[in-house]
């Protein structure tokens, strides 16, 4: 469900959370939205966007960035909009939102794929990844490697 303060998105917003795509064939490359995505990111800076100016202000913008899923604290808005805004405005418009958002559901989707791939490791969910654990999941993916391999991997 979505958590809007709000009800005019519908409960649409919810579905933003979707990661963002990397450019095929491009190692590391620019993320990229699905069409999709841009338009509910437009959605949420129209929005929010209360005066009608085309831009959003440093309040205007926490209560965006909540509606698409993040809890963004005062100094990382403040820190957002100086990266972001090029023009020194102390506004962002769409195209500066749109750039600053990408990037922000990039970064979300890899630190939960780290965390997915952590949890696979660590399967006693004991916080940290023990030589069992190693050794269990090499044995599962196929590798042969020795103990001695293995404590080599893991120290």
């Amino acid at each position: 469900a979505c958590r809007c303060p709000h009800s005019s998105c519908g409960g649409h917003m919810s579905q933003l959370r979707k990661p963002a795509a990397r450019v095929p064939g491009k190692k590391g490359g620019k993320p990229e939205l699905s069409e999709e995505q841009k338009q509910e990111i437009r959605e949420a800076f129209d929005l929010f966007d209360t005066d009608g100016s085309g831009t959003i202000d440093a309040k205007e913008l926490k209560v965006a960035m909540r509606a698409l899923g993040f809890e963004p604290k005062k100094e990382e808005i403040k820190k957002m909009i100086a990266d972001i805004d090029k023009d020194g405005s102390g506004t962002i418009d769409f195209d500066e939102f749109l750039t600053m958002m990408t990037a922000k559901m990039s970064e979300k989707d890899s630190r939960e794929e780290i965390l997915k791939a952590f949890r696979l490791f660590d399967d006693d969910e004991t916080g940290k990844i023990s030589f069992k654990n190693l050794k269990r999941v090499a044995k599962e993916l196929g590798e042969n490697m020795t103990d001695e391999e293995l404590q080599v991997r893991s120290s």
